[in-house]
C-alpha cells in the first residue's frame, strides 16, 4: 500500500469544507497524538486533553507568539469510536478563507502533515471503520446531482451492497461445507449427480445477475444522460430548454438564429441526473459564427444519449427535419412545440408548449423511458451496485458459479465445483475489500477530495 503514499497512523490534516467565505470552516485531523498536538497551540490545553471522545472544547488557536488567531469549537474522538479508527480532531472555526487558510497552517507547522486525497476514508477502511463499497458511496453522495441518486448512494452507504454480497457468500460457503462432507464421505466415487442442492447454485445465479443487471440503471442517476435540444430555427429551442432546466439560462427571442452554440445545464428528469444542451438552429446560413455553431449542434447530437428535435408545430416537419432524423445515430423524441398556437395534425409526435408548461411531464416521461431505468429509489428496492469495479467482479463470480452448474450436469469430480465456488468467493471479497490489490485502492481512494 506503499504506492498509495499514506501512511496510517502519523498526524494528517486538510482542510474539510470548500474555500470559500461561509459561516464556518472545518480543519479536521487523524493520528497518533493529534489531539496532544491541537493542545500546543489551543488556549486550553489542560480541557482539551482531558476531553472525552464525541464532546466539543470552546477555546482559542493561539500563533507561535501567543497571539489569538480565531475563537473555535474543537470536537474530540477517541480511537477506536471514530470515522478513521484513530484519535481525531475536527476544529470548526468562521469561514473566511484568510481564517480557515491560517488554522491549516497552525496544524502544518505543530506537526501534522498534509492528508492527501481520500486518506481519512482510506483510514477508516484500514482500520475496519468501513469496506470498499461504503467508501465508494461516500464519494457518490458527494458527486451526486439528484435527490433520487443521493438517496441510491445513501443505501449502499449504509451497508446494501455489503450486507447482499454478505448473504450471497454465506449461501456460497454453505453449499461449499455440504460438497466437502460428500467429498470427504462420498457413496458415490464416480459421479457427482444429487451430491449437493443445486437449486441453491441456481439462486445463488439469479442473485449476482440480478446485481450484475442493476448496473444499468445505478450508472444514469450517476453519470446521466445527455439530452441534446436540435432542430431548426425558431423553434422554441432555448424557452424549452429553460423550461427543463427550471431556471432562465438561454436567451429567448424571436429573432431566428439567436442561439448561435451551445449552452448546457444539469437539470432532473425523475430524479435522473440530464445534462441538457440547447444548440444552435440548424438552417443554411452565410453567418460564418452561427455556421460553426450549427456544425458544433451536428457533433453534440452524434454523442448524445437522446435527442429531442423540437419543431414549429404550426409548420410542421420540413424535408429537411425528416432527412436530419432519419440521418440520427441515437434515439429520437419528435417534439412539437408552441402547440398553444396552432398544431399540425401529425401522429406520433409528443405535443408542448415552453410557454404555457403543455406536455412537459410527457416529456420527461418519454426520456426516462428511453433510458431504460426505472424511478424507484434503490433504498425502496433491491441492492443495486455502485461502480464498474464492483459490477466487473460480481460479473466474475457470476461467471465462476455458472461454471459450476455447468460442471455440476457434467461427469466431472467434486473438486472441479468447490475451485468454482472459492473462485467466487475471492471475486466477491474484492468488492467488500477483503481481497483488494494495492492498484484497486489507489483508484478509489485517489478520486476523493482532499479532506475526505
Amino acid at each position: 500500500m506503499t504506492n498509495l503514499g499514506y501512511t496510517p497512523q502519523i498526524p494528517v490534516c486538510a482542510i474539510a469544507t470548500a474555500l470559500a467565505p461561509s459561516a464556518l470552516g472545518v480543519v479536521r485531523a487523524s493520528g497518533t497524538d493529534c489531539i496532544s498536538l491541537v493542545a500546543k497551540f489551543f488556549s486550553r490545553p489542560k480541557v482539551l486533553l482531558s476531553a472525552q471522545g464525541y464532546t466539543m472544547v470552546h477555546g482559542w488557536l493561539l500563533d507561535a507568539d501567543g497571539l489569538r488567531v480565531d475563537e473555535v469549537m474543537v470536537a474530540v474522538y477517541k480511537a477506536p469510536r471514530s470515522f478513521t479508527g484513530e484519535d481525531m480532531v475536527e476544529v470548526f472555526c468562521h469561514g473566511g478563507v484568510a481564517v480557515v487558510r491560517a488554522v491549516h497552517a497552525l496544524f502544518l507547522n505543530n506537526g501534522f502533515t498534509q492528508a492527501q486525497r481520500g486518506e481519512f476514508t482510506f483510514r477508516a477502511f484500514i482500520n475496519g471503520k468501513t469496506d470498499l463499497t461504503r467508501a465508494e458511496a461516500v464519494r457518490e453522495i458527494i458527486d451526486s446531482k439528484t435527490d433520487a441518486s443521493r438517496s441510491r448512494a445513501a443505501g449502499r452507504l449504509a451497508g446494501s451492497v455489503r450486507d447482499e454480497i454478505a448473504d450471497v457468500k454465506k449461501q456460497i460457503v454453505d453449499t461449499l461445507a455440504t460438497i466437502e462432507v460428500e467429498i470427504e464421505y462420498p457413496e458415490d466415487e464416480e459421479t457427482i449427480a444429487d451430491s449437493f442442492d443445486v437449486s441453491a447454485l441456481k439462486a445463488i445465479q439469479n442473485r449476482l445477475t440480478r446485481l450484475v443487471q442493476s448496473w444499468k440503471s445505478e450508472r444514469l442517476y450517476q453519470d446521466g444522460l445527455r439530452v441534446v435540444l436540435c432542430g431548426p430555427t425558431n423553434a422554441g429551442k432555448s424557452s424549452l430548454f429553460n423550461v427543463l432546466l427550471k431556471e432562465e439560462r438561454a436567451i429567448v427571442s424571436d429573432v431566428a438564429g439567436t442561439t448561435r452554440d451551445w449552452i448546457e445545464g444539469w437539470a432532473s428528469f425523475d430524479g435522473i441526473p440530464v445534462r441538457l444542451f440547447d444548440t444552435a438552429g440548424l438552417r443554411d446560413t452565410s453567418d460564418v459564427v452561427e455556421a460553426a455553431g450549427i456544425e458544433r449542434t451536428k457533433d453534440i447530437g452524434e454523442e448524445a444519449d437522446v435527442m429531442l428535435y423540437v419543431v414549429d408545430s404550426s409548420v410542421g416537419m420540413t424535408a429537411e427535419d425528416k432527412t436530419f432524423v432519419s440521418n440520427a445515430k441515437v434515439p429520437v423524441v419528435l417534439v412539437y412545440n408552441k402547440c398553444d398556437v396552432k398544431s399540425a395534425a401529425e401522429p406520433d409526435v409528443l405535443k408542448v408548449s415552453a410557454k404555457q408548461n403543455i406536455g412537459i411531464d410527457e416529456l420527461v416521461r418519454k426520456v426516462v423511458q428511453l433510458s431504460g431505468a426505472g424511478t424507484q429509489s434503490a433504498a425502496d428496492t433491491e441492492a443495486g451496485l455502485g461502480s464498474d469495479r464492483q459490477r466487473e467482479a460480481v460479473q466474475e463470480a457470476l461467471d465462476r458459479v455458472t461454471h459450476a452448474l455447468e460442471v455440476s450436469s457434467q461427469s466431472y469430480s467434486l473438486d472441479a465445483v468447490v475451485q468454482d465456488l472459492e473462485d467466487s468467493l475471492d471475486s466477491l471479497g474484492e468488492i467488500t475489500g477483503e481481497v483488494v490489490a494495492d492498484d484497486i485502492l489507489e483508484s478509489i481512494f485517489s478520486n476523493f477530495c482532499v479532506g475526505k
